[in-house]
């Protein structure tokens, strides 16, 4: 991983809305093994922030490659990249070997 998108990984978890919004968001996908995907109308009764700005931290998220959003009829809804989030593993299991 080039440290240009670590840096933008960084810089979105960086805030503590986005990194609370992204531990939701992986903690819904988790406990629903039938759908593992996160309803975004969910999110925002939990944060209780206005809509603008859980969209916000969203695209901010959806910028680093740390979500996906799809739109499902009226719903908007997130996983977790997988691909992203193991490749910032590899990087930190990196680190901590040397």
């Amino acid at each position: 991983m080039k440290a240009k998108k670590l840096a933008k990984i960084m810089k979105a978890l960086s805030n503590e809305n986005r990194l609370k919004l992204y531990l939701e968001i992986s903690k819904q996908e988790e406990s629903d093994f039938d759908a593992p995907e996160c309803n975004l109308s969910e999110i925002v009764k939990i944060f209780g922030l206005s809509p603008p700005t859980i969209s916000h931290h969203l695209k901010e998220l959806a910028n680093a490659d740390l979500i996906v959003t799809e739109k499902r009829g009226k719903y908007l809804v997130a996983r977790i990249n997988k691909e992203t989030l193991e490749a910032v593993k590899q990087l930190l299991d990196e680190i901590d070997g040397e």
